[in-house]
């Protein structure tokens, strides 16, 4: 067994579509704009796990993801082959970073807000 889809909790399906797609740098596996339904994939692994960008309002969820926020605890990890590269790229784009780097024994790592109600980590590995 393998894992193959993955829920984000997302303020708004359509516009979280947008920044993930647009400053993360993730591609569309599916989107429906009329059903709210947003799915999508790593340019690295597009066969790999894919995220459907849930909308929470009203449901379980949104407590979970304000819960996450307001505790400073990431929802979900990414990794990165060099996270200052992509902390700079993220940057320019706008989007919004935690604290600064912090070097553990399993890697660098830092955090960052997807602009759709969650806090991301962002760690580096090297392969």
């Amino acid at each position: 067994m393998r894992l193959s889809l993955v829920s984000i909790p997302v303020k708004d399906s359509i516009e979280a579509h947008e920044i993930y797609t647009s400053k993360l740098g993730f591609i569309t596996k599916e989107f429906n704009p009329e059903h709210h339904l947003a799915i999508v994939v790593s340019t690295e692994e597009p066969l790999g796990v894919s995220f459907l960008l849930e909308p929470c309002e009203g449901s379980f969820a949104e407590n979970y993801q304000a819960s996450a926020y307001k505790a400073n605890l990431p929802i979900m990890v990414f990794s990165t082959h060099n996270v200052k590269a992509e902390l700079k790229r993220l940057q320019g784009l706008g989007v919004k970073l935690r604290p600064d780097l912090n070097n553990p024994e399993w890697g660098l790592i830092n955090m960052f807000e997807d602009g759709c109600g969650n806090i991301l980590m962002l760690e580096e590995k090297s392969n």
